[in-house]
């Protein structure tokens, strides 16, 4: 042969290989109105930079008819490439070829690529769509699986993990996802560890797999998935957006865009929290006048709504936002609320971001449920993850901040570098009708007219003590500012923190209330 008949044959093999479990079965992938692993990659990806890694890796099974099987690039397609010129490592499972199944090959092909994340400082992104474990290969599987889980903790904290759920994710697959940093699930995809026809064989109940382990349930119920994608072009379209807000890795600050914008008082918000401390309002309204183009990136949108996170921009630096949902459940934390917010504030101080608390919470949720569930150590995750914490920390104290809620809310006394007050805030121990039936009940009792003198007592609580001057006196905040200027008061503040270096006491890591 000579050279031209080489390289002729080389492509023949190639394309043969691109074309995974062959055209019938991408034709079905389509019916089923999903892409392919191939054409997700090329749609996440920018346009010629993809550069493949393990095109020609066959497994090694001999037994239940896997001798001699031919396994296109072994079921996963793995390599690099770039999203908006930055540098990416990623594995995209192949459905067509075996049903996407794990085996050896297949997970050594991913733990490569999760390894050259680690070595060069790069985002590691799986799309997901597998029928689980090859049961051919038995324990070799397994212990593909395990060397995956093993190196998802190897990058936490080190590069950003994204999960795309494009297909089923089933059983022991499902805990991947679960250490990576954030899950897009599309609507189609299906996510648990046992599916309905094991419990209904186990424990009798009947359930669809939708309900199961559908994205809604996913979200709305267990609090797994962060994103919900309409089909795997939005599961794409989500996952760069939310790379863009990222560092590439932990060393490494946020991407800033640029901003040439100058600042001007926003009257707006003066008006946009009612004074009346029991009406509600929605908080994304004074998230959307603070931030850049009023554009925020809200993560878990359907878990524990009465507290509100995600990623948003002020003068193109990147930033997160928690926030109490004062229209759900008044914004009382709960034990989802804990659990979601101090899992973010854990990330964004792992990735350089400065983090934005904007605060209006009469307490923690009373109840049996939730103390039996265990708020205590639920609610201490906040105040682990908001004191470990050393990226630059603002606070706004919009309107109520009450007891241990307010504490949680990332309070001066937790190291937050600035706290400002709304002069409508109120910073107590707890609101003014509770405090004066406590402080005053025997006066009250004796009163002539009980109703009357209580609304005279929560006056003056009130105005000794839940206000926001009497938090500036005691230097609990930094400042009382008209909330027009609040986003230039936040602008000039992360650019004076920008630098903000600071050092804890030397140890392997703290334990985290769980």
């Amino acid at each position: 042969m000579n050279i031209d008949q080489i390289v002729q044959e080389l492509n023949k093999r190639k394309d043969e290989l691109q074309l995974g479990g062959g055209q019938k079965r991408i034709d079905k992938q389509h019916a089923a109105g999903s892409l392919t692993a191939r054409e997700r990659v090329a749609a996440l990806l920018d346009q010629d930079s993809f550069q493949e890694v393990g095109l020609f890796a066959e497994h090694r099974g001999t037994n239940f008819g896997m001798q001699g099987k031919k396994m296109a690039a072994d079921g996963v397609v793995t390599g690099a490439g770039s999203i908006d010129g930055r540098l990416v490592h990623l594995a995209s499972q192949d459905f067509t070829v075996g049903g996407g199944s794990a085996g050896e090959v297949h997970c050594a092909k991913i733990v490569q690529m999760m390894q050259l994340s680690q070595k060069t400082g790069s985002p590691f992104v799986f799309i997901n769509d597998s029928g689980g474990a090859r049961i051919q290969e038995g324990i070799d599987s397994l212990s593909g699986y395990g060397r995956i889980f093993y190196n998802n903790v190897m990058l936490s904290g080190v590069v950003p993990q994204i999960s795309l759920i494009c297909g089923p994710c089933a059983g022991g697959a499902a805990y991947s996802p679960a250490l990576t940093d954030f899950i897009i699930q599309t609507k189609a995809a299906r996510m648990f560890i046992t599916g309905p026809s094991v419990i209904k064989a186990v424990t009798g109940e009947e359930v669809s797999s939708e309900e199961l382990g559908g994205p809604v349930a996913q979200m709305n119920n267990s609090g797994v998935v962060h994103f919900i994608a309409e089909d795997d072009l939005d599961a794409v379209a989500i996952c760069k957006r939310l790379l863009s807000f990222l560092p590439s890795n932990n060393l490494e600050d946020p991407p800033r865009f640029e901003s040439e914008e100058v600042i001007l008082p926003d009257k707006g918000l003066n008006s946009v929290i009612p004074l009346d401390p029991k009406q509600s309002y929605d908080i994304r309204e004074v998230i959307g006048h603070l931030m850049d183009h009023g554009d925020f990136m809200e993560v878990q949108a359907s878990f524990a709504p009465n507290l509100v996170i995600g990623f948003a921009r002020i003068q193109g630096r990147s930033i997160g936002v928690v926030a109490n949902q004062p229209c759900v459940m008044a914004g009382v934390l709960d034990i989802n609320a804990s659990d979601k917010a101090a899992r973010f504030i854990r990330f964004c101080n792992a990735f350089n971001i400065p983090i934005v608390t904007l605060v209006d919470v009469p307490g923690f949720l009373p109840g049996v449920e939730q103390e039996y569930g265990g708020i205590i150590r639920h609610g201490a995750k906040m105040l682990f993850a908001y004191s470990a914490s050393t990226v630059p920390k603002i606070t706004v104290i919009l309107r109520k901040a009450y007891g241990g809620a307010y504490l949680a809310m990332c309070s001066k006394d937790l190291d937050a570098d600035r706290v400002i007050c709304w002069p409508s805030a109120e910073v107590a121990v707890m609101g003014a009708d509770g405090a004066v039936d406590i402080i005053f009940r025997d006066e009250l009792n004796k009163a002539s007219d009980p109703v009357a003198r209580r609304k005279e007592l929560g006056a003056e609580y009130r105005s000794t003590f839940a206000t926001p001057y009497a938090a500036a006196a005691r230097l609990q905040a930094d400042d009382i500012i008209e909330p027009a200027e609040t986003r230039r008061y936040l602008a000039m503040a992360l650019d004076v923190l920008h630098s903000k270096r600071e050092f804890r006491p030397q140890k392997k890591h703290g334990l985290i209330p769980l």
